[in-house]
């Protein structure tokens, strides 16, 4: 049966590996961490949000980034300390304005996409993550960005996500603890949210039970591939999938390919809310606060996620204070009946591509493949990802022969 090296246990290592070992491919999977999902994929936003897919290359963007650049607390924060990998990042980051609607339409339709292949997964591994199709509710505190949203909405139609505009009263209707100033909004009810972490460790947890054979606790410290042989920390394999998140650009060179992968850092913080007044003061519905950049996810009836920012300054993992505060305040501001007496903060590195479009496919060398580089989106977009890359490795071992299983698929063993 043909080996297949999955370096990652993230949320795109786990489905990824859900998806081979469908396909009847024999599976290893190699994380650094003890556990799946300890990295990006632990206390993300939760949201699973075609809404959410609009690409962040425009002039727009880079003008906010400039003028923020003295605001410790802003919602897009960057250290102007050079480096090449930042200055080339960023070069190419301004090239792909240019494919700024074509890649926002291509990335709702992989959104839209990958909604069937989450909730098979989860459904296929009887999978509790908090799960919740409440819909997602876009709310914009002024008309400019109301008037934005609006012409974002016509490229997201395109990619098939189906969104209706609401009023100030609708958008209050539809989540009556809201307060604040309200210009309008877009509610998408085929929207989700969930727990991330729990989704990815129970998946990980149930592949093991099939015979997934997990290397925790194990950082690939040896990569090399030649001849269409694989070897991962000296041991050969038929070939390899990169689904390591910001450590996929040093591993691509590695194996002969450029990944131009930058960590950009988001903070979240668990707001516990064991009382009763918080629990009913809170909302159900998942929110995004346009002006904000702030995502919000109810998980479960004693926990509300709150995330949001964007920090490019490398790979620093540091929990800094003056960015989880204004995080806080949010809460406070927005929901004045929730008490954030129990504050769980969290920061982690989105793997971003200049053009905010994740690698997915094979790389220069045979039996090279990856699947990385989904920025702010790995939660929504990896079901879809980890099919066509499933789809690639496939096609590329039953095109040699001999790819034994690579054709007749693998049975789950019944949750």
């Amino acid at each position: 049966m043909t080996r297949i090296a999955v370096i990652g246990a993230g949320i795109t290592g786990v489905t990824t590996a859900f998806e081979l070992v469908s396909r009847g491919l024999d599976v290893v999977v190699f994380d650094r961490n003890r556990y799946a999902a300890m990295d990006t994929s632990f206390a993300n936003g939760g949201q699973l949000s075609a809404s959410n897919a609009e690409v962040w290359n425009t002039v727009g963007t880079v003008l906010k980034g400039i003028k923020w650049m003295a605001r410790r607390d802003a919602p897009l924060l960057v250290n102007p300390r050079p480096s090449w990998h930042k200055i080339s990042w960023m070069a190419e980051f301004l090239s792909n304005i240019p494919n700024y609607k074509n890649n926002t339409v291509q990335t709702a339709a992989l959104a839209v996409k990958a909604r069937a292949g989450l909730q098979s997964m989860a459904d296929r591994a009887g999978l509790d993550f908090d799960w919740s199709p409440a819909g997602i509710l876009h709310f914009y505190k002024n008309e400019k960005d109301m008037a934005h949203a609006r012409k974002v909405n016509e490229l997201l139609s395109q990619g098939g996500v189906e969104r209706v505009e609401l009023t100030p009263d609708q958008v209050r209707a539809r989540e009556p603890n809201l307060r604040g100033t309200i210009t309008g909004g877009f509610w998408t009810e085929s929207d989700s949210t969930g727990d991330i972490h729990k989704f990815t460790f129970g998946l990980a947890k149930w592949l093991e039970a099939q015979g997934v054979d997990f290397r925790m606790g194990k950082p690939v410290e040896q990569l090399s591939s030649a001849n269409g042989e694989t070897r991962v920390n000296g041991e050969a394999f038929d070939g390899v999938v990169v689904c390591a998140g910001v450590g996929s650009r040093a591993m691509a060179k590695k194996l002969g390919d450029r990944v131009n992968i930058y960590p950009v850092k988001g903070y979240s913080i668990t707001v516990n809310m064991p009382d009763a007044i918080s629990q009913d003061g809170a909302p159900m519905v998942s929110l995004l606060d346009d002006d904000a950049k702030i995502v919000t996810s109810r998980l479960g009836k004693d926990r509300f996620r709150v995330a949001g920012t964007a920090e490019y300054n490398g790979e620093n993992r540091d929990i800094r204070a003056d960015r989880i505060e204004p995080l806080t305040k949010w809460v406070e501001t927005h929901f004045p009946s929730i008490s954030t007496e129990h504050v769980v903060p969290w920061a982690g590195l989105r793997p971003m591509m200049p053009n905010m479009m994740p690698r997915v496919g094979a790389g220069k060398r045979a039996g090279v493949f990856y699947n990385t580089g989904h920025g702010h989106l790995g939660w929504t977009l990896s079901a879809a990802t980890a099919a066509l890359v499933g789809a690639s490795v496939q096609e590329h071992f039953a095109s040699k022969g001999g790819a034994q299983g690579s054709k007749r698929g693998f049975t789950f063993k019944s949750a």
